[in-house]
């Protein structure tokens, strides 16, 4: 028992260690900012001195783990709460609500994401006779997941080329397939691969959703995306929303809102314009939708936003990433 609880110790011990290098590189990152792309593809940084009001956003395929703070995303009515013992995966494109819940200048928030390429994924299953995962769960498209030593370390690793600059071409795409790896084996391994064999329903519900993404501005027919998916109306209908939490039709109304938004906002479109471009040939039912999801009309709800983000490209930085 004792021994037991000395490796316990020891296993404590070393994650506090590797928490805190993780929050003092990160820190030194983003001094001169909120969020730091870096040199490595996929791989960005962020920092926030206070805790935020929720904000609607898209979470790409990724992994996003914090060094310091926590953060909350609602899905739909699902919600996940994450911080520096959990990461937060996500498998495929979603409209999430995002909050900030835990910073301070003192203790800042301290977080990373690192982009998925799916395609990756699937060729380090094919290379590769992997374990199998150690829990199966359902097809929803996000969920967190425990921390573990070995990941931990592989973003240390992979973080720390950011002062080698010239290894970054060689070694990251090494890291990262270690850190693709953890997750395939890990207690969320099911999850991606999942969306990652292709065939599955999963992987079809994940064309299906790109396919949204990139034409959200079209006319939505079910029959049609269902058949490209190769399933029944009602059995797509049933794993879209099993995977995002939502109808592909109120998957399609977020795209539009947000994406109006944005119109509004960056290129200071009226409501009337956004709304069309957008794919609205409505603007009262636009109108009703936008106050539904945003909370306010388009043009209070784009008042109150320039006057929180001041002049300048603060506009910008209203419409980044959700993190």
């Amino acid at each position: 028992m004792r021994n037991e609880a000395n490796i316990k110790d020891n296993d404590n011990s070393s994650m506090d260690i590797a928490l805190e290098a993780l929050r003092i590189r990160i820190a030194r990152c983003t001094e001169t900012g909120e969020q730091h792309t870096t040199a490595i593809p996929g791989l960005s940084l962020f920092r926030r001195e206070e805790p935020t009001e929720p904000i609607t956003g898209m979470y790409e395929p990724s992994i996003c783990m914090i060094a310091q703070g926590a953060k909350r995303v609602l899905l739909g009515d699902d919600t996940f709460v994450y911080d520096a013992h959990h990461y937060l995966i996500t498998s495929v494109h979603l409209p999430t609500v995002v909050q900030i819940i835990e910073a301070s200048r003192e203790k800042p928030y301290l977080g990373l994401r690192l982009k998925f390429d799916l395609r990756e994924i699937s060729q380090l299953m094919a290379d590769s006779s992997l374990p199998s995962p150690r829990t199966l769960q359902s097809s929803r498209g996000m969920a967190t997941g425990e921390v573990t030593l070995p990941l931990l370390t592989a973003f240390q690793r992979l973080i720390d080329l950011l002062d080698e600059q010239q290894d970054i071409p060689i070694l990251a795409p090494v890291i990262q397939r270690e850190i693709i790896y953890r997750l395939l084996v890990g207690d969320q391994g099911e999850r991606l691969r999942q969306i990652a064999a292709a065939g599955s329903q999963s992987h079809q519900i994940a064309r299906a959703i790109d396919w949204l993404k990139t034409n959200f501005t079209q006319p939505l027919r079910i029959d049609d995306l269902a058949a490209q998916a190769r399933m029944s109306s009602s059995t797509f209908h049933h794993h879209f929303r099993t995977m995002t939490a939502l109808s592909p039709l109120q998957y399609q109304k977020q795209l539009r809102l947000q994406e109006a938004r944005r119109l509004m906002l960056a290129e200071r479109l009226d409501a009337a314009n956004a709304a069309f471009q957008v794919g609205y040939e409505s603007p009262s039912q636009f109108s009703r939708e936008y106050s539904r999801l945003f909370g306010a009309p388009p043009l209070r709800d784009i008042s109150n936003l320039r006057q929180i983000a001041g002049r300048g490209d603060s506009d910008n930085r209203m419409l980044q990433e959700v993190n």
